[in-house]
């Protein structure tokens, strides 16, 4: 599929509840033992885009990427990004074994498409769908700065050790750990807000 026709097909849901959407796919949101299934949003629009949740460092679609972006309210009214967004899991030997011109990063990042959806609260009883929007790696001051945030995690983990990764690095893409319980060893590259923002064209943004 297309990018510009997943887009055109996503943005019929803005304005809808994908909660109920979700119940209609037949998605989890909420397991047996109580807990939110985190990654409930895009297994919903891959399900309504006819495509199969995989785990996979190549792009969703072959030449393009699809990532929700949750978004909140603020006081103001106005809506920002509520968190970072996850890329891409992070590998010690393929990351020392590839510049970025030949990373799994930049093979995610250089075309996506982002289903924006509005965060209400914690029980996850309701989720519209705010915007759809189309993004290419071609800025080169962004393009930049990310290769450096890239090249810097290589560089660490070459020289320091892969257990040397921090949150604290990375102007646009910053290297945190991914996966259950607060022990978990496993990283990967997210997006940071202030990057996100800009990708998602909203106008305000606060924290990472």
């Amino acid at each position: 599929m297309e990018r510009l026709e997943a887009k055109k097909l996503i943005e019929k849901l803005i304005g809808q509840d994908l909660r109920l959407l979700a119940d209609q796919l037949g998605v989890t949101v909420r397991a047996k033992n109580g807990n939110i299934n985190k990654g409930w949003v895009g297994h919903v629009i891959e399900t309504y885009l006819g495509l199969a949740a995989n785990s996979s460092q190549s792009p969703d679609f072959g030449s393009w990427e699809l990532k929700v972006c949750s978004l909140k309210y603020l006081k103001n009214g106005l809506l920002t990004v509520k968190e970072t967004m996850a890329i891409t899991m992070i590998e010690p030997e393929n990351i020392k074994n590839n510049p970025f011109e030949n990373s799994h990063l930049l093979n995610k990042m250089s075309r996506i498409l982002i289903p924006a959806r509005i965060w209400f609260s914690q029980d996850e009883k309701q989720s519209i769908l705010d915007s759809v929007t189309e993004f290419d790696l071609d800025d080169p001051v962004i393009y930049n700065q990310i290769k450096a945030d890239y090249e810097l995690v290589r560089e660490i983990i070459i020289n320091q050790g892969f257990s040397s990764l921090s949150g604290t690095i990375g102007k646009y893409v910053q290297p945190r750990t991914k996966g259950k319980g607060h022990g978990s060893t496993s990283r990967a590259f997210y997006v940071r807000k202030d990057l996100l923002n800009k990708m998602i064209n909203k106008r305000v943004s606060h924290g990472n």
